[in-house]
C-alpha cells in the first residue's frame, strides 16, 4: 500500500480508495473501510489527510533495530566446563549469547550431550549511546544498512573466542555456520522513563496516533506500544470494532 484517502463515490456513503504497487504498476481499490496495521510511523506518508497533531504523534513511534545471531557449533562442551548456559556482554558486540532453547518436536530431540552440535543464539541491539533513544534506534538502523557480514561473522569470532576460548572453544574449528537476521524495523516502541515525558492516558503518541479517522482505523503493535503478539492481537481488535461502531 502507498497510498490511502476518503472518497465520495456519486453521493454515496464515504469510502476508502487504497493505492497499492504490484508488479511495478501503482493499482486502486475502493472499499468501505480500511485498517493501517503496518509500521504507523509510515502512516503520515500512506494518509496525509489525517489531523497534524495525530501524524505527529505518529511519528514518535520509532520501532529498535534489534540483530538475531545464529551460530551453529560442533559441540557445547565449553560451556558446560563454565558451567553457564547464557552469557550477558553489556558492552559486547552482541550483548547475550545463549544456547538456544531445548526444543523437541515429533522425531527431532534437542541435543541433550555436550558432545553433540548445537545452536548458539546472540542478540544485537544497535544504537548510539549519548542520543535520545528514538535517535539511537535510527542511527543503530543506519548502521544495519552498512554493516557488511564479514564484520557480523569477524565481531562474532572474536568474541565467542573471548568467551569460551578458555574452556576450550576454537571459532576456527567448533562454528560451523553463522546466519544473521537483521531487523531494522525490530521492536515497537516501548517508553522509556529516560527519555520520554510521563503523559497522562490521553497524552500518549500511541494514543493520540491510533484514534480513528473517518473510516481508517489503526492497529499494529505499535498503537498498543508494546512489542508482543498479543499486543498486535489487542490493538486488531480494537481497530475492528472501531469500525462497527462506526
Amino acid at each position: 500500500m502507498v497510498h490511502g484517502q476518503h472518497v465520495n463515490a456519486s453521493g454515496k456513503l464515504q469510502e476508502v480508495r487504497v493505492s497499492y504497487a504490484r508488479r511495478g504498476k501503482v493499482r486502486a481499490v475502493t472499499g468501505k473501510n480500511c485498517i493501517l496495521a503496518c509500521y504507523n510511523v509510515m502512516i503520515p506518508y500512506i494518509c496525509p489527510e489525517l489531523p497534524e497533531s495525530q501524524k505527529e504523534a505518529l511519528r514518535y513511534l520509532v520501532k529498535a533495530p534489534l540483530v538475531y545471531t545464529h551460530v551453529a557449533i560442533r559441540n557445547w562442551t565449553s560451556f558446560q566446563k563454565l558451567n553457564v548456559h547464557h552469557i550477558v556482554a553489556p558492552v559486547g558486540y552482541h550483548t547475550y549469547t545463549t544456547l538456544d532453547f531445548p526444543v523437541s518436536l515429533g522425531q527431532y530431540r534437542f541435543p541433550g550431550n555436550p558432545e553433540e552440535p548445537i545452536v548458539l543464539f546472540m542478540l544485537r541491539t544497535p544504537c548510539k549511546p549519548g542520543l535520545p533513544q528514538r535517535d539511537q534506534n535510527r542511527a543503530g538502523r543506519y548502521e544495519l544498512l552498512q554493516t557488511r557480514f564479514s564484520q557480523f561473522e569477524m565481531k562474532i569470532r572474536y568474541q565467542l573466542a573471548r568467551m569460551l576460548g578458555g574452556a576450550g572453544f576454537d571459532p576456527a574449528k567448533d562454528i560451523e555456520g553463522i546466519t544473521v537476521n537483521r531487523w531494522a524495523h525490530g521492536y515497537a516502541f516501548t517508553p522509556n522513563t529516560l527519555f520520554d515525558p510521563d503523559w497522562k492516558e490521553e497524552e500518549k503518541p500511541w494514543v493520540i496516533g491510533r484514534k480513528p479517522f473517518g473510516r481508517i482505523t489503526i492497529a499494529n503493535s505499535d498503537a498498543g506500544a508494546n512489542a508482543y503478539t498479543n499486543e498486535a492481537i489487542d490493538q486488531a481488535y480494537r481497530a475492528v470494532s472501531e469500525l462497527s461502531r462506526g
